[in-house]
């Protein structure tokens, strides 16, 4: 996959936004600065979750700064999910999630996956707000017996 560079007006000076594929090291240095990960995002994790599937890991880089990624694997031919995501605080509401989604839905679509598949809950509503936006709808619910705890699930299909 190519990265793809757009630039984003913040505090009066246009930045430029650069999405690419990245390492499991990236994940764990951004994630470190995304408060709703509730637990620590570490090496050994995303590589346990990833093992013998196939898998994309996107950045976005801010200028020169790792400021967001977003992960996702092989459920089966054709159906591909999206299982992490995040943006450092310090860099939210300048449209990276958004960019790292379509992204993602991009390259899903190139690989022949005909549906992306993900998980998010009540107390993320920007999360909602733009999985909704972005073509996503409600598939199911996975409930945790704890309200924070339960999780929608999302289902979209992918462009032919």
């Amino acid at each position: 996959m190519r990265s793809a560079r757009t630039h984003v007006l913040k505090q009066g000076t246009f930045m430029a936004i650069t999405i690419k594929t990245g390492t499991i090291d990236d994940v764990t240095a951004v994630s470190k600065h995304i408060p709703e990960l509730l637990t620590t995002i570490d090496n050994q994790t995303v590589q346990k979750r990833l093992n013998n599937k196939k898998a994309l890991i996107l950045v976005a880089y801010l200028e020169d700064t790792l400021v967001g990624f977003k992960i996702g694997y092989e459920q089966s031919t054709t159906q591909f999910y999206s299982w992490l995501g995040g943006v450092h605080f310090k860099y939210r509401r300048l449209g990276i999630a958004k960019k790292l989604l379509i992204h993602q839905e991009q390259w899903a679509a190139e690989q022949g996956y005909k549906h992306i598949h993900v998980k998010s809950m009540n107390r993320f509503p920007q999360m909602l707000t733009m999985l909704i936006t972005n073509g996503y709808h409600i598939s199911g619910y996975v409930d945790k017996q704890s309200t924070m705890q339960s999780k929608i699930k999302f289902v979209k299909q992918l462009a032919k």
